[in-house]
């Protein structure tokens, strides 16, 4: 452990950046996945709407640091592309 006063406050603010982070793509995770589920079940309605929840998630994500912007812009699409795709 640290001993040094400004090496311990290091560690909290870390711990506390690792929380934002790891709730931010939870977030993300999630609204991918009830896309996908979506667009598995074939359901056009509820994958538009969701898709539109998931890439203000995934852009929010990536404002903040969370996803580099090349990462978000391919997730976004892919989902798009996925969503498109159903018949």
């Amino acid at each position: 452990m640290a001993n040094i006063k400004s090496a311990k406050k290091r560690v909290l603010v870390t711990q506390t950046k690792t929380a934002r982070n790891k709730a931010i793509r939870s977030k993300v995770k999630t609204m991918i996945k009830k896309v996908e589920t979506a667009v598995a079940a074939g359901d056009k309605a509820a994958a538009q709407a969701g898709l539109l929840v998931a890439i203000s998630e995934i852009d929010k994500a990536a404002s903040k640091g969370v996803y580099h912007k090349n990462t978000a812009s391919r997730k976004v699409a892919r989902l798009t592309k996925a969503v498109n795709g159903i018949a």
